[in-house]
């Protein structure tokens, strides 16, 4: 199986090369085809020629200067003609090219069926024909430039001038297809990270810049739904605050300690649901990404929860500054902390690895897990797991929360089973 390039702009550029080599390939047979027999034609005509005036000249000349004309053929005209001689060594004519074998026909037609010829005779490299003076055989040996005709060292240059600059046009052709595409691909990886990419150029072939304006338009709207949305979940979030305050207050004025307690508890569980919400609500606040100290901003975080886990271990080896938003890190850290101490037994383990390109942050515990089956929608806003681990009064946005800001931190988020029991929740984030 061909294993074809996988970028668009390799796959139109191959695919132009081959039409443009099969294109010359047909040319060239074409133009050999149509050339082939005006060619055999003139080569037989030539070699017919310069036998029958070689042996006119031979005939026509006295005895006495018969050496002395053969000298000044071989000078001149580079034409050696010798006597046969039975003890001469000759190789025959190649079988190939084609052109070649039709020249023996014609030249036989002409000359007669007993003419024989050589490609070499007693080790000298040339056309050899032979021809009759009464009974006596003769050589004659043409240079083979006379009947050979090299393709010219300019016609070749030209030639790969030409199709170097075939195959530049094919590169811009197949750039000018793939490049807006590889644009529009980036923009939707960007669109699914949750960032809002810079608008496509509208402009090109029309297919393009329709695509481009739909883009461009679906963009636009989901950024104005998801602004709306952020703003009416902190507005109501915001105006839950001033009753759940009242609340608090009536509960710290009554007499009943057990209702006191039961409301107390009531209005900080709201209170925590009502913070979830204004935390997801601000995930597209513009945090800009600065260079931070991971490992200490772990333990940062790790630090209002240590009181909390039954034990709590850090594996985190120093790494060199990394672009990330602090706040936006520390958020989604906390939500996975809190459920481990919640969820997951209270034995937490925080590890830090980086691999080439990308830096691994874990939050590992000893709770009951997620079943696999359920890890994807737990990611999920607002859904709760009612078998699994799940805080079934919370808000459902824990996770989605950090699923969310591994997203616009271009990276990713893992549920995966630990090790000797519990759950890992990995953060994969790119090194910048």
């Amino acid at each position: 199986m061909i294993n074809l390039p996988k970028t668009l702009l390799a796959r139109f550029f191959l695919l132009i090369v081959i039409l443009i080599v099969l294109s010359l390939a047909a040319s060239v047979a074409i133009f050999r085809h149509v050339e082939q027999g005006p060619r055999t034609k003139q080569m037989a005509q030539l070699v017919v020629s310069v036998v029958n005036l070689t042996r006119a000249a031979v005939l026509s000349a006295a005895p006495e200067w018969r050496s002395a004309l053969l000298a000044e053929l071989a000078e001149a005209e580079g034409l050696h003609v010798q006597m046969a001689d039975g003890s001469d060594e000759l190789r025959p004519l190649p079988n190939h090219p084609q052109e070649l074998r039709m020249m023996v026909e014609k030249v036989r037609g002409s000359l007669g069926k007993n003419t024989r010829f050589a490609s070499r005779r007693n080790g000298v490299e040339a056309l050899w024909v032979s021809f009759f003076i009464g009974d006596e055989e003769f050589w004659v040996a043409l240079p083979r430039e006379r009947i050979e005709h090299p393709i010219p060292q300019v016609l070749l240059i030209w030639g790969g001038v030409v199709l170097a600059l075939a195959l530049l046009g094919a590169y811009f052709i197949a750039r000018q297809v793939a490049r807006p595409l590889k644009r529009l691909a980036q923009a939707a990886q960007q669109l699914g990270q949750g960032a809002t990419p810079q608008p496509l150029p509208e402009r090109g072939a029309q297919e393009i810049a329709t695509v481009s304006r739909a883009f461009n338009q679906m963009s636009a709207d989901l950024a104005a739904n998801e602004r709306e949305r952020a703003l009416v979940l902190a507005g109501i979030s915001h105006d839950l605050r001033t009753p759940l305050a009242r609340v608090r207050l009536a509960a710290e004025l009554s007499a009943d300690e057990a209702l006191r307690d039961g409301l107390a508890a009531d209005v900080e569980q709201m209170d925590a649901v009502i913070r979830q919400f204004l935390d997801y609500a601000r995930l597209d606040e513009s945090e800009a990404a600065v260079p931070t100290d991971l490992p200490a901003l772990v333990r940062e975080a790790a630090q209002p929860f240590a009181a909390q886990a039954r034990s709590l271990t850090f594996d985190l080896p120093p790494l060199p500054p990394l672009a990330l938003r602090p706040l936006l890190l520390k958020r989604a850290l906390s939500n996975l902390l809190d459920n481990a101490v919640k969820y997951g037994g209270g034995e937490i383990n925080l590890w830090l690895v980086q691999d080439g390109n990308r830096v691994a942050l874990a939050v590992e515990d000893r709770g009951a897990g997620i079943p696999a089956a359920q890890r994807d929608a737990a990611k999920r806003p607002f859904v709760r797991l009612e078998s699994a681990r799940s805080d079934t009064t919370g808000s459902g946005l824990g996770l989605a929360i950090v699923e969310r800001t591994a997203r616009l931190h271009g990276g990713e988020f893992h549920l995966e089973d630990r090790a000797g029991g519990g759950l890992s929740a990995r953060l994969v984030l790119p090194v910048c």
